[in-house]
């Protein structure tokens, strides 16, 4: 098997290439970037938003797993061309390549949990129930968790299945989605097949960091090596669902086996299915590098959602996966490898000593007034 990875170089495609060699399978990898390839992979060093690029790239391949896109929130408008290039245009220049040469088979495609908006949340009088975005007069008052849209009553969280709508709330969110909407059609039209993967909060070795397009446990990470406490938005409490890229580079690869028609499209969560909040992840990594405590500030982004947590039914059931690195474990990890990015002497005095997150870690930090 010949499998093409866009985005091979990058933090998720790495783990996807060396996984693909594992089992066997020749890989090539289009990207910007030549750093981080894996030597055994062919490389085409290149742009995917190229024609003569993706012609190159997509040339006598069975399967394609197309992991490169702009990733995290941005930092204002003045990113908005950069997203629609990057994952959009880049999108559809390489199904527009796939076409051209008569491909019909499997498209794994790197999507996100943020396709989804908030999560899935039910009020006691109303059931299931779509909160609108949340307003900045709440959010100004700390009032973190919206409302029922019906009668403004307290709203608990669920599980989110992949059939619950989907309502980006973000530049990066909408160009996912858009992502989404071009491999199904193309899918339809070509007699392909698509497995669209909502990745949610990926960490794991070689996490990049000091970028504002990084996700919040890179944040926090940079924070602490730079000697100061993680910075926690709201009030910490944001449930997230955490998953290793290991386990995302497996679930890629499984995504390849499964049966899903000719022109079919099916949207699946990768995700563990465990609750975890923001400060608890703050907290983790402090107490992994015996860093300051997390300071909890009240801030807060417009594009910001406030609980998504994943529903892991359908992994289990259609690729037969379930997230296998836990939580402590990656802690571990990530802490060691922060350790190694430390200074020498202030390494060789940082223990590493990873404890299950718990409730005492919001008494160490500064509450919102």
């Amino acid at each position: 098997m010949r499998a093409l990875v866009s985005g091979g170089a990058g933090f998720i495609g790495s783990a996807v290439v060396e996984r693909l060699l594992g089992s066997g399978a020749s890989v090539r990898v289009v990207d910007r970037a030549s750093d981080g390839v894996d030597t055994r992979a062919e490389l085409i060093e290149g742009d995917i938003v190229d024609e003569e690029v993706c012609a190159a790239a997509v040339r006598g391949v069975d399967v394609v797993l197309h992991q490169a896109a702009r990733v995290g929130l941005g930092k204002d408008p003045e990113d908005l061309p950069g997203y629609v290039s990057d994952n959009d245009l880049g999108t559809a220049m390489l199904l527009r390549a796939l076409w051209r040469a008569g491909f019909e088979g499997r498209l794994v495609l790197a999507s996100s949990m943020v396709v989804y908006g908030e999560g899935r949340y039910r009020c006691s009088a109303h059931g299931v129930v779509r909160p609108g975005p949340r307003s900045t007069v709440d959010l100004d008052a700390g009032r973190f968790d919206p409302p029922c849209p019906s009668c403004g009553a307290a709203l608990t969280w669920s599980l989110v299945p992949e059939d619950a709508p989907v309502d980006p709330r973000s530049v990066y969110a909408a160009t996912k989605l858009a992502q989404e909407h071009l491999c199904a059609s193309w899918a339809r039209q070509a007699g392909a097949s698509v497995v669209a993967l909502r990745y949610h909060n990926v960490y794991g070795p070689g996490l990049p960091r000091d970028t504002p397009y990084a996700g919040v446990a890179s944040l926090f990470l940079s924070a602490l090596l730079a000697g100061e406490p993680p910075r926690v938005f709201e009030d910490g409490a944001q449930a997230r669902d955490f998953v290793h890229v290991d386990d995302v580079a497996r679930a890629n690869v499984l995504a390849l086996g499964v049966d899903v028609p000719a022109g079919g499209f099916a949207p699946v969560n990768v995700c563990s299915g465990r609750s975890t909040t923001v400060l608890d992840m703050a907290g983790a990594l402090a107490s992994a590098v015996s860093g300051p405590c997390p300071v909890v500030t009240g801030e807060y982004r417009l594009g910001d959602v406030r609980h998504v947590v994943a529903s892991p039914e359908r992994a289990r059931t259609l690729l037969g996966f379930e997230a296998g690195v836990s939580f402590e474990h990656g802690m571990t990890e990530l802490a060691a490898e922060a350790r190694a990015a430390l200074p020498r002497a202030q390494a060789d005095t940082t223990p590493i000593d990873v404890q299950a997150p718990t409730s005492a870690l919001r008494t160490r930090t500064t509450p919102t007034t």
